[in-house]
């Protein structure tokens, strides 16, 4: 990779759901080991460039490029063979499986990762989903499925977080672990992208900052 390249690209995107407009020609600029805020109200299209980038969802226009590779040209399934981790708002957690059965998930499914290696890697970060490593994912907390869903991302993120909306929902002092722990991830070469409502809890994490609004960039990126 170029070292002047931007780790994310993404051109002028647009997107559509059910023939709406939900992106409108939005860009940004993501460089290597960078932590970014994406910013904006509820609906203004954060999770549709989330799923956007983990190919959920297809773009009528733009593009989006990941070390310089046009992403349109892999599947959806091989974005975690990118070395991409994502946390969607929602967790998708499998409820009748444990912690760690959640975490290895898509190591399962990913041949070129030492499982063992990534394993002890999210449990160094996130010392406490070792303490409930055996326990079912339903009957966590909201916050700790957070940490969970963290977890998994970053077991097969070896490069890029994508998380949305990481603090939303959760308690004041799962909220304040959860910053510990994005703060702990800088210099270990991992870039990170995070949707957010406002920044008022992780201000002091963020290297760069974007605006969103009704899809579009509010200002130049």
């Amino acid at each position: 990779m170029n070292a002047g390249q931007p780790l994310l690209q993404i051109d002028d995107l647009v997107v559509e759901i059910q023939s709406m407009p939900a992106l409108r020609g939005f860009s940004m600029r993501v460089a290597r080991g960078a932590m970014v805020s994406l910013v904006g109200r509820n609906g203004a299209g954060k999770t549709t460039l989330m799923r956007s980038i983990m190919g959920h969802l297809k773009p009528v226009r733009g593009s989006i490029a990941f070390e310089g590779a046009d992403l349109a040209a892999s599947p959806r399934h091989a974005r975690a063979a990118l070395g991409i981790g994502y946390m969607p708002e929602d967790r998708c957690l499998v409820p009748q499986l444990t912690v760690e059965e959640n975490i290895m998930l898509p190591l399962w499914v990913t041949a070129h990762l030492d499982r063992k290696a990534r394993l002890e890697f999210v449990y160094d970060v996130i010392g406490e989903l070792a303490e409930f490593r055996h326990r079912k994912a339903l009957l966590l907390s909201g916050g700790q499925q957070k940490l969970v869903a963290l977890g998994r991302a970053l077991a097969i993120g070896t490069k890029c977080l994508l998380l949305d909306e990481p603090f939303e929902g959760i308690a004041p002092a799962l909220s304040e672990r959860l910053s510990e722990v994005l703060a702990s991830l800088r210099g270990k070469d991992l870039t990170l992208l995070m949707s957010q409502s406002d920044m008022n809890h992780s201000r002091a994490l963020i290297d760069v900052e974007f605006t969103i609004e009704r899809g579009a960039n509010l200002q130049p990126a």
